[in-house]
C-alpha cells in the first residue's frame, strides 16, 4: 500500500482546522494540525508534510513569517490561507515563496483541488531534478548567463544564482526562444500546468524575483511587452 501523503494544517481557529483535516482524511491524506507558528516549525522535522496548509493570521509568529522561515531551509509546498483578499496579501504571500494562496471562507472540493494540484507540481519538479543528466541535457548560454537545466541552475556574471523551480523554469522557457512573446496565460500554462487554479499575476511575481537576481545585460533583457506579456529579448 502506497504511503499516504501528509498535510501540515497551520491555524489558531481549531474549528477549521479540524473541518479541513475531515476533508483531507476522507481523500486519504495523513494530517497533523498546528496551532501557532512555533508549533508548525517544530513540526517540520518529526512530521516531514508533503504540504503546508499555512493560515497567515497566528499568535505569535504570524504566517508571513513561518513562511519566511520555512523557505530559508526547505521547498516543501505551501499554500497559504487567509481572510485577506487584498492584492497586496497575495503577492507578498507569493513572493515570500508561497506556492498558492486561497481566501476564507473556502469550498472543500477548491482546497482539496488545489491542495492535489500543487502536489502534482512538486513531484513533477522532484522527477526532473532527478532524471539522469542525458535526459535532462538543456543548458542555455549567453553572455554572463548560463541556464542550466540539467542541475537546474544558473550562473549570472560568474556566480550561482539560487533559484525555484518554477522560476529557473520560467526563465529558461522565455530563454528558449529568443525574443519570441508569450502571454501571461500561455506562461501560466506552460510553466504550472492547465490544472493550475490560480492567476496570471503569479507569472508577473516570478517575473519579479528573477530581475531582482539578474539584471538586464547589453546583450539580453526579461522584456515586458505592455498589455500582452513577456519575451527574452536579445540584441
Amino acid at each position: 500500500m502506497a504511503e499516504k501523503q501528509r498535510i501540515l494544517i497551520v491555524d489558531d481557529d481549531e474549528n477549521i482546522a479540524e473541518l479541513i483535516s475531515l476533508y483531507l482524511t476522507k481523500e486519504c491524506f495523513e494530517t497533523k494540525k498546528a496551532e501557532d507558528g512555533e508549533s508548525a516549525l517544530a513540526c517540520l522535522k518529526d512530521f516531514a508534510p508533503d504540504l503546508i496548509l499555512l493560515d497567515l493570521m497566528l499568535p505569535g509568529i504570524d504566517g508571513y513569517q513561518v513562511c519566511r522561515e520555512i523557505r530559508k531551509d526547505s521547498s516543501t509546498p505551501i499554500i497559504m490561507l487567509s481572510a485577506k483578499g487584498e492584492v497586496f496579501d497575495k503577492v507578498l504571500g507569493l513572493e515570500l515563496g508561497a506556492d498558492d494562496y486561497m481566501e476564507k471562507p473556502f469550498d472543500s472540493k477548491e482546497l482539496v483541488a488545489r491542495v492535489k494540484a500543487v502536489l502534482r507540481r512538486s513531484h513533477s519538479e522532484e522527477s526532473q531534478n532527478t532524471k539522469p543528466a542525458e535526459e535532462t541535457n538543456e543548458i542555455l548560454n549567453f553572455s554572463d548567463l548560463t541556464i542550466n537545466k540539467t542541475n537546474y541552475s544558473v550562473m549570472y556574471c560568474g556566480n550561482r544564482v539560487e533559484m525555484p523551480p518554477k522560476e529557473l523554469e520560467l526563465l529558461y522557457f522565455l530563454a528558449a526562444t529568443p525574443n519570441h512573446v508569450y502571454t501571461r496565460e500561455q506562461l501560466l500554462d506552460r510553466i504550472w500546468g492547465y490544472d493550475y487554479v490560480g492567476d496570471t499575476r503569479t507569472v508577473d511575481v516570478h517575473i519579479k524575483r528573477i530581475r531582482e537576481k539578474i539584471n538586464d545585460h547589453d546583450a539580453w533583457k526579461i522584456a515586458t511587452i505592455w498589455g500582452v506579456g513577456y519575451m527574452f529579448e536579445t540584441h
